[in-house]
């Protein structure tokens, strides 16, 4: 299909704006439960959704609120037909997302599958004419990102990360109020993540009738089934994700980068690499130690109190799912930081309600993406920005897999004078699956 497809439905803007809320607004349990229907009123875009196990079905049901799900996709049956059970208007079924990208009914597409898969589904989307929302962490490896800003560009698509703490009042605040200097000149950001999981080794099986494993891997090496390797203990394994540090870390890692407002020049990861045949493989017991293009640094640890640290020469602001705590918000109540005041990301989006958690959220992320789909603006998570997260991401996982620090050359996105290191940029796909 062309590159060339528009929109074939149009938005209704809704006449109501809501108005801005007090400073303590955020602090309070008063947010907005999510819309049963959107306020755009006019024809519906038509819906294909990829990957509907536990994060897709709920991108689906946040994108119906748009549009209606025409179509549906999964490689595990049993799931396919539950997503397919799911929705009144009966969707087309299909196990091949390469078949629902084809169909001339679906403007958008999202995507909820493991890690491995999410590039190559975004690019045959784009170049199939479709606008994209697909889950964090948008590639597998840097390289990927790179062909994946080429033919976002290429096509004219608009593509939404589902990286959706950038819509959550909290983490926007805390970033914010780092950029307009609210704690001084930032010096240090911590990070913590969490643990990664470990198992003994697992028993291979035979892959049940449900499931098209081979499809499943795409282009990850052929290997004998095992249960662990698909659903949502994939993230454990090398080959189809990397862990904390893509999982919490493309959440993370962003806002993180995101207030930085620069890009990594050195990184020192160091991690304990499992050896236990048929088991997961990721880092335990990892920290990463990052160097800034601006001179900040940032340390990436796996235990602590999950969230961000942001430390300035006069204040520090930690942030995490739960709260957003530090001197400059208590001093909010005298010293307001209003939205209008906001300096980042004025585009679509801006006078939606303000919304914390995960699903409150993502009511307004993938607002924010139907919004762009009509303006054909870019979105609050963009391809650029993401890549560039996740890059930083991937960075940590090499210098541990190396085991030495590394040099980054964030113009040339390379490491400097390292032969080595470099051949991680990109992986050896199996033939078929070939992201091009």
């Amino acid at each position: 299909m062309s590159g060339s497809f528009l929109p074939r439905r149009s938005f209704l803007k809704t006449a109501a704006v809501t108005s801005l809320v007090s400073p303590s607004y955020w602090l309070s349990s008063r947010l907005e439960a999510a819309p049963k229907k959107s306020n755009f009123k006019l024809e519906r875009v038509g819906v294909g959704c990829i990957g509907l196990r536990y994060q897709g079905s709920v991108l689906a049901n946040q994108a119906s609120a748009y549009g209606d799900i025409v179509a549906v996709c999964d490689v595990d049956r049993n799931v396919r037909d539950q997503a397919k059970a799911s929705f009144g208007s009966t969707p087309y079924s299909c196990e091949d997302y390469r078949q629902l990208i084809a169909r001339k009914d679906v403007d958008v597409v999202t995507i909820g599958t493991p890690d491995h898969w999410h590039t190559k589904m975004v690019i045959d989307a784009c170049r199939a004419g479709k606008d994209v929302y697909c889950e964090k962490p948008i590639t597998l490896t840097i390289d990927e990102g790179k062909q994946l800003r080429d033919a976002v560009k290429e096509t004219g698509r608009v593509v939404q990360v589902g990286s959706w703490q950038r819509s959550d009042h909290r983490f926007r605040l805390a970033v914010e109020m780092v950029r307009a200097g609210r704690i001084g000149q930032l010096k240090h950001v911590n990070v913590v993540l969490g643990k990664n999981k470990t198992s003994e080794s697992l028993p291979v099986t035979a892959p049940p009738k449900h499931l098209n494993w081979n499809l499943w891997q795409g282009q990850t090496p052929e290997v004998p089934f095992i249960e662990e390797r698909s659903h949502y203990t994939f993230r454990w394994w090398y080959e189809y994700s990397g862990g904390q540090m893509t999982d919490w870390g493309a959440h993370h890692l962003d806002i993180a980068q995101w207030a930085i407002n620069s890009l990594p020049i050195k990184v020192h990861g160091i991690g304990v690499m499992p050896s236990v045949e048929n088991g997961f493989n990721v880092a335990v017991d990892f920290k990463v130690d990052y160097e800034f293009a601006n001179g900040v640094t940032m340390a990436v640890r796996d235990t602590g109190d999950n969230g961000i640290l942001f430390t300035g020469d006069r204040g520090r602001i930690f942030v995490n799912r739960g709260r957003i705590t530090g001197s400059p918000v208590e001093q909010l109540k005298d010293r307001p930081f209003r939205r209008e005041d906001w300096g980042i990301y004025r585009g679509d989006n801006f006078e939606r309600p303000l919304r914390a958690g995960k699903l409150d959220a993502i009511i307004n992320h993938m607002g924010n993406f139907f919004d762009c789909i009509e303006s054909r603006r870019t979105p609050i998570s963009d391809i650029e920005s993401q890549h560039r997260s996740v890059s930083t991401c991937h960075l940590g996982n090499i210098s541990m897999r190396l085991g030495r620090e590394l040099r980054w050359d964030p113009n040339l996105e390379q490491f400097a004078n390292d032969p080595e290191a470099n051949g991680w940029l990109q992986r050896e796909q199996r033939e078929g699956f070939e992201t091009r």
